[in-house]
């Protein structure tokens, strides 16, 4: 989303005026634009590493135009004039300017500027928006001619059918496939989100939850993977699943964008007792469950009541399912070198479109006790696949 809001503010930047090469073209085509993140700052330039890959160089001089804009800005009227010793490491820019023939760098005609502190607290703001008023599920229905989606919203207990309408204000993006971070979703028609796509939405809920009106809703077609790891390779950052699922053998690729947690024994026999319960329509033991699992690991309680009352979406009052998303994100980062042969696990991944190799957005490992509790259990039922932890989302979703 923040490279989308600068390729808006694109539209905005002042145009240089038209040059002529000895050859009497325009140099106009020579005018490029990179976007990216400050890696080093020098007294006449900056060292960019780029979205698209690689480092720019942009040279800095007194002409060049230096602004600096709140995120998620569209135009420049709140624009902020900077001076080159404004910008820091970390930064978010876009640099427009005249290209040289290396093609690794640029004379800066001007540079718009998110700062980093600015930025941090856009996506914290957002991932408190999304946790507060957003809901997610697998989507079972799609009714475009009255602009509804219907999904299934689970979580620890039964699921509940939510009705998300779209007005022609929503937002609408789409998780990209071939790739784990959130701000990568695309804008996208309604028409893309199909019956068993993954989707979560924010915006204002009826009293009864059972209805949405969305402001901005993201999808995406995901493969779930639970069962138990045959070979851990550290040295290609990847493990081999036997997938009980699909009842078949998939390698799955961890990138630095993938959101690993492993559960505490404890903390998983709970959550399996919940899921049991629940199946055999036992509140009193759901309810006991769900107070004791919400509690973060170590044994402190702090706060555990009111989690245990926020559902999804936050908009569940105290007897409602804790969201499961929020007792994930007590639990410290995992990492390969926490996983074993024979562990168990449930994964999100990228749809991987047949293959056997796949990316994980979010592996979840410590699961033994949950899989032998409720074998049938897709992991969509459980893991978000939204990790907006990455660049601008929400509490662990998007910008």
């Amino acid at each position: 989303m923040l490279l989308a809001a600068f390729l808006a503010l694109t539209l905005a930047l002042p145009r240089a005026s038209a040059q002529t090469t000895p050859g009497g073209a325009s140099s106009d085509a020579s005018i490029v634009k990179a976007v990216g993140v400050i890696k080093s700052v020098q007294p006449d330039s900056i060292t960019v590493t780029a979205e698209s890959g690689g480092e720019v160089t942009a040279k800095l001089a007194a002409m060049t135009k230096i602004l600096r804009v709140p995120p998620g800005e569209k135009d420049l009227k709140n624009a902020i004039p900077l001076q080159p010793q404004d910008l820091q490491p970390g930064d978010r820019v876009l640099v427009r300017g005249q290209a040289s023939p290396d093609a690794h760098t640029l004379a800066a005609l001007a540079v718009i500027v998110m700062k980093q502190a600015d930025v941090s607290a856009k996506q914290q703001r957002d991932r408190e928006d999304w946790q507060k008023r957003g809901v997610g599920g697998l989507v079972n229905k799609v009714d475009a001619a009255t602009g509804t989606i219907t999904i299934s919203s689970g979580g620890f207990g039964a699921s509940k059918n939510i009705a998300v309408h779209v007005s022609k204000d929503t937002i609408l993006r789409r998780y990209a496939p071939d790739s784990v971070k959130f701000d990568d979703a695309k804008p996208a028609p309604l028409d893309q989100i199909k019956v068993g796509d993954q989707s979560r939405a924010r915006g204002a809920r009826s009293p009864d939850g059972a209805d949405l009106t969305a402001e901005e809703i993201v999808s995406g077609t995901f493969r779930n993977i639970a069962g138990t790891i045959t070979a851990v390779d550290a040295a290609n950052s990847s493990i081999t699943v036997k997938d009980l699922i699909a009842k078949s053998t998939v390698v799955v690729k961890v990138s630095a964008d993938s959101q690993m947690k492993k559960l505490p024994a404890e903390m998983a026999q709970r959550i399996a007792m919940r899921l049991k319960g629940s199946a055999n329509g036992d509140a009193a033991g759901v309810q006991n469950a769900s107070a004791q699992s919400s509690a973060p690991p170590g044994g402190d309680r702090r706060g555990s009541d009111s989690a245990a009352g926020r559902g999804q979406g936050g908009g569940q009052g105290a007897s409602g399912p804790p969201d499961f998303q929020r007792l994930l994100s007590r639990l410290p980062n995992s990492t390969l070198a926490d996983l074993q042969k024979n562990d168990a696990v449930m994964i999100v991944s990228t749809d991987g479109a047949g293959s056997s190799t796949v990316t994980a957005i979010t592996l979840l490992a410590g699961v033994d006790a949950i899989l032998t509790a409720a074998p049938n259990r897709s992991a969509y039922s459980l893991l978000s696949p939204w990790s907006l932890n990455t660049s601008g989302g929400e509490g662990e979703a998007a910008q």
